[in-house]
């Protein structure tokens, strides 16, 4: 006799057969979507890591490259905030040496960060939140400077209270001018934070400038990189057209004024956060970082850049679009390992 299967006859009962069909699909496109999201997230892990085990070992951020390529300075984090120190690495024989910690940077009490060398290669400066002179009061983080001498690094110089202020400062970047960019909170609560510079003049840092629209906006804007001549700017933001948590963008300066900028894209921007750029010759030095399990994952990435093209590509936007950041879908990784929105920055961290 032949075996009969039930059928469901009632409105009811197809409605029934419809969601569960419905839900079998969701479900199907769920795990696939967090497959190719897991994908996408150890790919961007892995994609342009800069050396590997020696420097990159999921607790470090902010590289900065001598000129001549013979010294690499960095941060060691161990994945949090509570110690911040600056490590080295001398090269030879094309070769990078054992890091060791930074000779200005061996006291646990002080945490120091965003190392960077000036484009002569003479003088490094970085951000610490140890004593100020005649400033007692002061705890956030002020712009330092240390020479290079023949025997090692000299002793740190606290760069004065014309860029410094009773508000950290940040992520400096050195043009050849002297002149600094830096982020810091915006006191007037425009911005989550901006970008300013400080120039030399008669033998000090003057006061800061708010760099102002369009690379200023209500999201946060930090950690920038500004060419030697000051002809370009690259820079995280946060804001609605990132693929991330931050994104990398350039901005190129014409005729006195700052461009609208350009989003880095992928595969200089993934689905977790970029920060600290840094261009050394024809590369592109960037720092990534996802959340995972209580702890940052944070690495050193490196990949070609290409100026002169993305010169042309600000040329074509002029023309072919309305001015504003190049905008593309936004993507998030799967549970677990989504990088988390961002604290406020604060004295202590401003990190992604």
């Amino acid at each position: 006799m032949r075996k009969r299967f039930a059928i469901p006859e009632t409105r009811h009962g197809l409605r029934k057969l419809a969601g569960l069909t419905l839900m079998a699909l969701l479900s199907a496109v769920c795990q696939a979507e967090t497959s190719t999201m897991a994908e996408r997230l150890q790919q961007a892990a892995s994609d342009g890591l800069y050396e590997p085990g020696l420097i990159s070992d999921g607790g470090v951020f902010c590289l900065t490259l001598s000129p001549a390529e013979d010294r690499a300075l960095w941060v060691r984090s161990g994945g949090g905030r509570s110690s911040l120190a600056i490590m080295e690495a001398k090269r030879r024989d094309g070769r990078w040496l054992a890091p060791f910690p930074a000779s200005f940077s061996m006291d646990p009490r002080w945490k120091d960060i965003d190392p960077m060398f000036s484009p002569d290669g003479r003088s490094l400066i970085f951000q610490s939140n140890r004593p100020v002179p005649n400033r007692p009061e002061r705890s956030g983080f002020d712009i330092w400077q240390v020479r290079l001498q023949a025997e090692g690094w000299g002793e740190p110089e606290h760069l004065g209270d014309g860029i410094n202020g009773d508000d950290s400062e940040s992520s400096a970047s050195m043009a050849a001018d002297g002149s600094i960019y830096f982020m810091k909170n915006n006191p007037d609560g425009e911005g989550q934070s901006d970008l300013y510079v400080s120039r030399f003049k008669d033998g000090r840092y003057q006061a800061p400038e708010n760099l102002g629209a369009p690379i200023n906006t209500r999201q946060r804007e930090s950690n920038p990189f500004i060419a030697p001549d000051q002809s370009y700017l690259i820079y995280f933001s946060s804001g609605p057209d990132v693929q991330g948590e931050t994104d990398l963008l350039i901005s190129f300066r014409e005729g006195g004024h700052w461009r609208p900028p350009i989003n880095l894209g992928p595969p200089i921007n993934s689905i977790g956060a970029e920060f600290c750029p840094m261009v050394h010759r024809d590369r592109l030095y960037l720092s990534r970082q996802f959340k995972a399990e209580g702890r940052m994952i944070e690495n050193i990435h490196s990949f070609p850049i290409d100026l002169q093209r993305l010169r042309e590509r600000d040329r074509e936007q002029r023309t072919s679009v309305p001015a504003g950041p190049v905008t593309r879908p936004a993507f998030a990784a799967p549970p677990g390992t989504t990088p988390t929105p961002a604290p406020a920055e604060n004295a202590l961290g401003r990190r992604p």
